[in-house]
């Protein structure tokens, strides 16, 4: 979760791909379903909007580990050099579909990111690291007025995981999709009726803050809500806006164990933590340390960084994960056996991400990407297949 323009380098790749390896690990597709070079898909623009639609197939090649950017034959091209300060990337956008009709792409093995804007192409710039991803939080982002979204993919000799993403924004909504080789199709993404309004609506009306995450253009026309990670940056939510919660967990785990058991298909494999001198311990089956956190302040809790850092180990990142979630979700007082998988019991703790909490009731499945951890319990919004024919991707209605 990099936060600021100059620093949002990669991000497409490090998210989706890390994404793909998680969900890769022991699953790949049948000995005689090679996945091909590049898959179809199908854009459907349902949006009901007359403007004209742009987009635009980013990454990093599975092929070469070169980031750039695809054609809508699914050629994919490398970025040039970039500078300091960063010059304009060549322009990558393919004409989408009209209100009403579908076009249909190619789109390679990459990890990276499908972007679509309403109106106006996307401002994409180039430095010495790299392709600098749109950091719409920053009032001075070159993209901070255009109505736009993304989907993030990785498409490799395993598959194709497509999903929907509210990580860093909920924004100009979207379903996606996947054809799988009986000709059946998995999709998610969708909101319910009223959906796309009522988001904003529930935020502007929860307190403490929360309607600060919403971003408008001069003429008022909304175009976005931030995720609270970037509501605490531009000051749209205090610092302090997950403190009374985080207290309250450090003081119960002084005197209680919280019991975290990462891995789903390993009930076996458990750890033991307890908060000692201000620090969250925990141990194995043998009583050994083997990792500890600080208590988290809201930017840890929010981005599933920082203090609650997951790296990808088989320890600590699984541990942190756990945790991040049920942070967000609330779930960690009144639970003391983590992961709490069932979404009965996310968000009712007053102090919670309000963000996430609001954007799943109003997804027609329940299932978003609302924070990075999002898919602890398999409640994210994601399509995968070993085998894909097609993938899909429909913009939606806004009302």
């Amino acid at each position: 979760m990099l936060t600021s323009l100059k620093h949002r380098l990669l991000t497409a790749a490090a998210a989706a791909g890390l994404l793909g390896a998680l969900l890769t690990f022991g699953s790949s597709p049948p000995a005689d379903a090679a996945v091909p070079a590049t898959i179809p898909l199908k854009i459907t623009n349902n949006s009901g909007r007359g403007e004209p639609v742009y987009v635009y197939t980013l990454g990093t090649s599975l092929t070469t580990g070169q980031q750039g950017w695809a054609d809508a034959g699914g050629t994919f091209h490398a970025w040039p050099a970039g500078g300091n300060p960063p010059t304009p990337a060549p322009d990558a956008s393919i004409p989408g579909p009209a209100a009403g009709q579908s076009k249909t792409i190619r789109i390679p093995k990459l990890s990276g990111r499908i972007y679509f804007s309403y109106g106006q192409k996307l401002d994409f710039r180039l430095t010495t690291g790299g392709l600098v991803q749109p950091a719409v939080q920053n009032p001075s982002d070159p993209n901070r007025n255009i109505l736009f979204n993304w989907s993030e993919y990785t498409l490799n000799d395993s598959g194709l995981w497509l999903n929907s993403t509210q990580v860093d924004m909920f924004s100009a909504p979207y379903a996606v999709g996947v054809q799988r080789a009986d000709g059946s199709v998995s999709s998610t993404g969708r909101l319910k009726s009223g959906g796309y309004n009522g988001v904003f609506n529930a935020l502007r009306a929860q307190s403490g803050g929360w309607g600060g995450l919403i971003q408008t253009r001069p003429d008022g026309t909304v175009l976005r809500a931030l995720s609270p990670l970037y509501g605490l940056e531009t000051g749209a939510l205090p610092a302090s806006v997950m403190n009374d919660y985080t207290d309250r967990v450090w003081q119960k785990y002084a005197t209680t164990t919280l019991t975290v058991t990462p891995f789903a298909d390993q009930p076996n494999t458990k750890y033991y933590g307890r908060v000692s001198g201000g620090v969250m311990n925990f141990t194995n089956g043998s009583g050994a340390v083997v990792t500890s956190f600080q208590k988290p302040d809201a930017s840890s809790v929010f981005g599933c960084h920082r203090l609650l850092d997951a790296p990808n180990d088989q320890v600590r990142g699984p541990i942190s994960r756990t945790l991040c979630a049920g942070f967000n979700r609330s779930t960690l007082l009144t639970n003391p056996n983590q992961p709490d998988t069932s979404s009965a019991n996310f968000y009712k703790d007053a102090v919670t991400n309000h963000y996430a909490r609001i954007i799943h009731d109003r997804m027609a499945d329940g299932k978003a990407y609302a924070f990075a951890f999002d898919d602890v319990g398999h409640h994210e919004s994601l399509v995968h297949d070993g085998n894909p024919q097609q993938a899909y991707l429909t913009l939606d209605p806004f009302n």
